[in-house]
């Protein structure tokens, strides 16, 4: 089978499910070496990246004519995890809707303001709505680069409360250096406006 290269929004979840696969076969698939060094997430793949898809195999088995037989397929549990913050403190034990295709799920965060629920590997979108409909957020799903790249790391600022403006591509950006200093400030790191190793690790720590 050829390889198949990721588009803007697809996760290794959504990619086995349209494809037939258990996303652990192909992300523990041997040819996929170099993409699981690369990326260490499989839930945050690039546009772009090269995902070998090996051959399937037909799985024969025996059972009795005349009789009604039931087969469940096997399936790896994907899920959204999010924590909800206001003013750097948690939304804790807080109501929230989350809406996904015809499904509505009601649920109430955590003493971190942290919830999890179980989604389809195919879901690229969902809704979450707070205090009672009030506040309505439509999220990405699959669409978060990792946060090696520059964008990835604008994603995650912006996602904890510090705007990035409209900087795009590999350079950082004044907008980016700014909000990149404001999160420095505020978590005791030397606001230098750079994304030194210590930044991205307090991001990646804040950002779950």
């Amino acid at each position: 089978m050829p390889d198949y290269f990721v588009s803007a929004g697809e996760s290794l979840a959504s990619i086995a499910k349209d494809n037939g696969y258990l996303w652990k076969t192909l992300w523990e698939h041997g040819n996929n070496a170099g993409l699981r060094g690369q990326r260490k997430n499989p839930n945050q793949l690039v546009e772009g990246d090269k995902l070998f898809l090996p051959d399937k195999a037909a799985k024969n088995i025996s059972k009795p004519t005349d009789a009604k037989h039931k087969f469940k397929r096997k399936g790896e549990p994907t899920s959204i995890k999010m924590q909800l913050t206001s003013l750097g403190n948690p939304r804790k034990n807080e109501p929230y809707t989350l809406t996904f295709g015809d499904k509505v799920i009601h649920g109430t965060t955590d003493a971190e303001g942290k919830f999890e629920q179980p989604i389809p590997g195919e879901v690229k979108s969902a809704t979450l709505m707070l205090s009672s409909g009030k506040e309505v957020y439509n999220v990405a799903i699959g669409m978060l680069d990792p946060s090696s790249l520059t964008n990835g790391v604008r994603q995650r600022l912006s996602n904890l409360g510090y705007d990035c403006g409209g900087d795009d591509g590999d350079e950082l950006g004044d907008a980016t250096r700014a909000a990149l200093a404001r999160f420095q400030n505020d978590n005791n790191i030397k606001a230098t406006g750079d994304l030194d190793d210590a930044t991205r690790a307090k991001i990646d720590q804040l950002h779950v």
